[in-house]
């Protein structure tokens, strides 16, 4: 009989430096009888030495992943389905998973590091800066997978909140476009971060007037994340957090009197 806590594992690696998959991904790729990867973007580095059967999931269909998935997990092998990144941020993981419940076959996800959280460590900066901006969108601009009419670039940029634009990299002077005509003012700065965390990562700086020109002048037109927002000035923060203030009293400490 086979055993309940035989399940899949939908594993994030992470945004591509193969040291930044969790402790728990990686013993489950150790472990694994079979992983299953998008090899377009999983870097090789993080599947060397594994005892697993590897599958590049890169050429085929949702019905072919789940075949081989399950057809696996049927014969009691240790399955991870591996993605880049978070598997929940743009990881087509929603429809594999109904396909498994269909078939009464268990899963679990394992979280990962996102490339939208690399972007913001490759360009030190906290995407939440106190009175700048509390707020964090991650989408994408509309192409052969369309976006929901509200969610438009130019409707989301009414709010002149962080934005991490995915998947976009070669729109980037539509994607602008789109954000100046919603709102934000051409000199907010903005960032083109490639293949954030790889070692030929590369990080164009500027602001929403001449990214577009600067990120194509490097040649970048994939796998690239467009960052927006105030809190990417290289200026000093113009507001302190209160959790270090010392007069702000929390269940940590006592806040001095002024």
């Amino acid at each position: 009989m086979k055993q309940p806590e035989q399940i899949i594992h939908f594993v994030g690696a992470g945004p591509g430096d193969p040291e930044l998959i969790t402790i728990k991904g990686r013993k489950l790729l150790e472990a694994a009888d079979l992983v299953v990867y998008t090899g377009s973007l999983v870097p090789k580095a993080l599947l060397a030495g594994l005892r697993a059967e590897l599958c590049d999931s890169a050429g085929l269909t949702l019905e072919q992943v789940i075949d081989l998935l399950a057809t696996a997990w049927r014969r009691g092998k240790a399955v991870v389905r591996l993605h880049t990144g978070d598997p929940a941020i743009y990881g087509a993981i929603g429809e594999q998973m109904a396909r498994l419940a269909e078939l009464g076959i268990p899963w679990r996800v394992v979280p990962g590091v996102s490339s939208a959280t690399a972007a913001a460590a490759a360009l030190g900066a906290e995407l939440t800066l106190p009175e700048i901006s509390q707020t964090v969108i991650i989408t994408r601009r509309g192409g052969r997978t369309p976006v929901p009419e509200r969610e438009k670039l130019a409707e989301l940029a009414a709010h002149q909140a962080t934005m991490l634009i995915l998947l976009s990299a070669g729109m980037v002077a539509q994607v602008t476009a789109e954000l100046i005509e919603g709102g934000y003012p051409p000199q907010t700065p903005a960032a083109v971060v490639e293949k954030a965390s790889w070692p030929e990562e590369r990080i164009v700086r500027g602001t929403l007037e001449d990214i577009a020109a600067r990120a194509q002048t490097a040649g970048i037109s994939k796998t690239a994340i467009i960052a927006v927002g105030k809190v990417l000035a290289t200026t000093p923060p113009p507001a302190l957090s209160k959790l270090y203030d010392p007069e702000f009293s929390h269940g940590f400490r006592d806040g001095e009197k002024s």
